[in-house]
This record gives structure tokens, C-alpha cells and sequence, in this order.
């Protein structure tokens, strides 16, 4: 079982969120077009049961997303993003005022208005690339900042990925853009090596057995976004709708590589992945309900 040796926390709107030991991100996409259709969200009342449900069932952080990010997604119109999650994330705070809000967006636009509407963290897929204005909003706010690795677009990034290692060229880009960071101001940084984008099912294997790398050499925590990708259902043969079991494995297997956060659309399985995983390298501390 991997030892976390590093007590990280981020500070979300006067609170912390404690990552001394892993937690689970919720995701809720109010996308029409989502790669798996059980996370799709058709209404501001259906968001808000469903971000109840996964609070209830331990989520820490509700990722709130109104751009689809799945290899060949069309880019969406920014006021139609912002149609698709400000109501969203104005209920669910109205419901839920001590929730942690996440927002995936690589807009500067949309992460400033979902910031004002009481978002904490910013989840941006691009890593400040496509939108120059991003992270002076992230300064400014002086919220925690998720960046991710992605090689290309959504359009193209499944075209031909390709690396001569891998797993040297992600903590290349990270230690570069965690160095910008810093020099910005940012303090709060987590890192998703952003598996299943620009990347073939030998280069998600490849990242996620050298995971723990990551956080030794960074210096920060690290979030596993798998939960139903093509690493599951490419490799088995199945669809997203049957990936739960797979996922679940590809949790554990992240765990113990060192991951921090998991995002995820079952949280409930996701949070009993952490207590398993946890008993397991602990067994002294057990404490049953």
C-alpha cells in the first residue's frame, strides 16, 4: 500500500480540503453529449438530485462541466456553456451551501462567472493553452488549480498520439507549467495526467503504473480521472454503461500508485475503492461503522 507522506490541502473558499488521504470528485456534465450517458444531466432539478445522491454517498468536490471533452467533441459556444452550468451551480450552492464546487472549463470567461456564483476550484483540461486569459483568473481568485496533460484538441488528440517516453514527457510538462504557476502566484496545484487524452491504451498503462512518480517528483497531489474511459472499454470490449467493475480495478491500482483524488461518475463505488485500499495498508486502524 503506498505511504502518504505529504499532508496537501487545498484551500476552497476559506475551507480546506483535507488530502492527507484520498478523496473522490464527483462528476456532473451538463453536456448532451457526454461519452457516457449515465453522467448526463437534462435539467437544473436533475443535476441537483444527482449532486445530492453524491454527496450523500461521500463525494468531496462536484465537478460541474457544460463542454464535452470526449476525443472528436466539437467545440461549444461560450455563452452555451455558461447556459448549460451557472444554473447548476447556483442550486446546488442554494441546496448545498458547504458543497465544493469544481469547474471544468478551460474558458477564462466561464471560470470567472462560475467563481463569482461560488465555484472553488478550477479543473481546466488545456492547462492554461487555449485561453490565455485563464490563469490571471485563477491569480485572482487565488483558488486551487487542476491542470491536465493532453496532447492536441479533443478534435484530434486520439488521432496519432505519440511519444518517444511517455512518462518523461508528462512531468516535463508539468514541472514547466507548475514552475509558470508559481512564479503567477498560484499556491493550490493538482496534476491529472489526463489519460485518454492524446494518448493510445499503452500510454495510459504506461502513466498509470509510473503514477507515483508523479507526486515524488512534483511535489503535488495527483488526480486519476479513468472512470469509464476507453482504457477500460477498449482493452475489454465493452461499452462506458459496462465499465463500473473496470473502473473500480483501475481506482486500486491508482490508490496505490499515490493518486489523491479520483474523479469519477460512481462515487459511492469510488469511496469504497478508498476504504478498502486504506484497510488494506492499514489494517490496525480498521474502524467499522
Amino acid at each position: 500500500m503506498r505511504t502518504y507522506a505529504a499532508p496537501y490541502s487545498l484551500a476552497c473558499r476559506g475551507r480546506l480540503l483535507d488530502l492527507s488521504r484520498p478523496v473522490v470528485m464527483g462528476i456532473l456534465n451538463t453536456t448532451p453529449d457526454s461519452f457516457y450517458a449515465g453522467s448526463r444531466v437534462r435539467s437544473v432539478t436533475t443535476a441537483l438530485k444527482q449532486a445530492e445522491q453524491m454527496l450523500d454517498e461521500g463525494a468531496a468536490v462536484l465537478d460541474i462541466g457544460g463542454a464535452s471533452s470526449r476525443p472528436g467533441a466539437e467545440e461549444v459556444p461560450v455563452e452555451e456553456e455558461l447556459r448549460r452550468i451557472m444554473p447548476v451551480i447556483e442550486e446546488i450552492l442554494r441546496h448545498f451551501p458547504e458543497a465544493i464546487l469544481s469547474v471544468d472549463t478551460w474558458r477564462a470567461a466561464v471560470a470567472r462567472e462560475a467563481l463569482d456564483a461560488g465555484a472553488a476550484i478550477v479543473n481546466d483540461i488545456s492547462a492554461g493553452r487555449w485561453d490565455e486569459a485563464l490563469l490571471p483568473v485563477v491569480t485572482r481568485y487565488r483558488c486551487p488549480y487542476i491542470l491536465m496533460h493532453a496532447q492536441g484538441t479533443p478534435k484530434t488528440m486520439q488521432l496519432a498520439p505519440a511519444y518517444t517516453d511517455v512518462v518523461q514527457e508528462v512531468l516535463d510538462f508539468f514541472i514547466s507549467k507548475i514552475g509558470q504557476l508559481r512564479a503567477l502566484g498560484i499556491a493550490d496545484i493538482v496534476v491529472d495526467p489526463g489519460f485518454g487524452f492524446g494518448k493510445t491504451l499503452a500510454h495510459n498503462y504506461t502513466l498509470l503504473r509510473h503514477l507515483s512518480a508523479m507526486e515524488a517528483v512534483l511535489q503535488v497531489p495527483v488526480l486519476v480521472g479513468v472512470s469509464r474511459k476507453s482504457m477500460v472499454c477498449r482493452l475489454l470490449g465493452i461499452k462506458p454503461e459496462e465499465a463500473l467493475n473496470g473502473t473500480t480495478a483501475l481506482h486500486v491500482l491508482a490508490l496505490q500508485q499515490g493518486a489523491r483524488l479520483l474523479r469519477a461518475h460512481d462515487v459511492r463505488e469510488a469511496v469504497e475503492a478508498i476504504r478498502i485500499v486504506e484497510a488494506y495498508g492499514a489494517p490496525e486502524d480498521i474502524q467499522a461503522p
